[in-house]
């Protein structure tokens, strides 16, 4: 899947800064709470950064799909305020310490604050994808949020425990990430009034989400601190089985798996000397390299799943982002 003329990474979303700043306009166009501590405990997690490709694809999907740019401007907002509510509610699950580089919401405000801030940003996407009258695009939010909520019960259920599989790991990253990016693509595949191209859409956006989540999960354990925002480890220090953590135990000998386990046990962000044995356990048991090609699995599932629809600059931008993701670095 690697294409002929790479290019750097944010490039391929810079070269969409148009879209990007109306996106950013739209944002705040749309939010505005009664209350000035909701607007405080918001706007401290959707103006903190964020690469914003949630609502890039409804943009650019919608663009496919023959939608007018006003209306999906303000439609775009919708996965975004869904993915910063779940962030809120995140931190406060997993008691994270960092967001992009600063304290997350709940260590300011407090747990309740940012969770209510949660629940009102999740009554403000649903709110806004009801207001276009098209019922698919209602329902799919409304499947997506009881998705994401599946996800964190699971992953709360099972992640920390050494039962924890590959395919408990695979349900609750679908739920938790994928059928967002999934819903992101397929909304503005349906204001276009394109069901067919919504289906495929829909199918590259769960990929390119499930993709993203295990890159994710490989950049807390390699990393630079400093360019990804937040401690490397932080998973460990959550005691979550990711993907290159499971595959590492399931391979490792007897000493080194129960070294893992009681790493993952003792909750707390790993040492410099513990950090470098477990990159060297990842590496020797070829967890890095098997993590990262299912990660590029998932990826040319995703531009497979674009065939259906017309070539055009649109599909060649999501067929690129799919190397984005592979690539990134934070």
């Amino acid at each position: 899947m690697e294409r002929n003329s790479p290019r750097q990474e944010g490039g391929i979303l810079l070269s969409h800064a148009h879209h990007l700043e109306r996106i950013e306009e739209t944002l705040k166009e749309q939010f505005s709470a009664h209350e000035p501590l909701v607007n405080e405990v918001t706007s401290h997690i959707l103006c903190s950064g964020g690469k914003r490709i949630r609502p890039l694809l409804t943009v650019i999907s919608g663009i496919m799909c023959g939608s007018e740019q006003e209306p999906l401007y303000r439609l775009s907002a919708v996965p975004e305020y869904l993915h910063a509510a779940s962030l809120l509610h995140d931190d406060v699950v997993d008691e994270g310490q960092m967001r992009r580089g600063k304290l997350p919401a709940y260590k300011i405000w407090g747990n309740r604050a940012a969770i209510l801030a949660g629940d009102y940003l999740y009554a403000k996407a649903i709110e806004l994808a009801a207001s276009f009258g098209i019922p698919a695009i209602a329902s799919t939010i409304a499947d997506t949020v009881a998705y994401m909520a599946e996800g964190e019960i699971l992953q709360m259920q099972h992640a920390t425990v050494v039962e924890y599989t590959v395919e408990m790991y695979t349900k609750v990253i679908f739920r938790k990430t994928a059928a967002l990016l999934g819903a992101s693509c397929k909304i503005g595949g349906l204001l276009g009034g394109e069901e067919k191209g919504a289906d495929a859409l829909w199918e590259y956006g769960t990929n390119l989400g499930m993709a993203f989540q295990i890159v994710d999960d490989l950049l807390d354990l390699t990393a630079d601190e400093e360019e990804l925002g937040k401690a490397i480890g932080t998973d460990v220090a959550e005691g979550k089985r990711t993907l290159p953590l499971l595959m590492a135990q399931d391979r490792a000998d007897s000493g080194d798996a129960a070294w893992l386990t009681r790493l993952l046990e003792r909750r707390r962000i790993p040492g410099p000397e513990e950090l470098a044995r477990l990159k060297e356990l990842l590496e020797a048991t070829g967890a890095l390299a098997d993590t990262k090609a299912k990660a590029v699995d998932y990826g040319e599932k995703a531009v497979e799943a674009l065939a259906p629809l017309p070539d055009c600059e649109e599909k060649a931008f999501l067929a690129d982002l799919v190397q984005f993701v592979i690539t990134r670095r934070k």
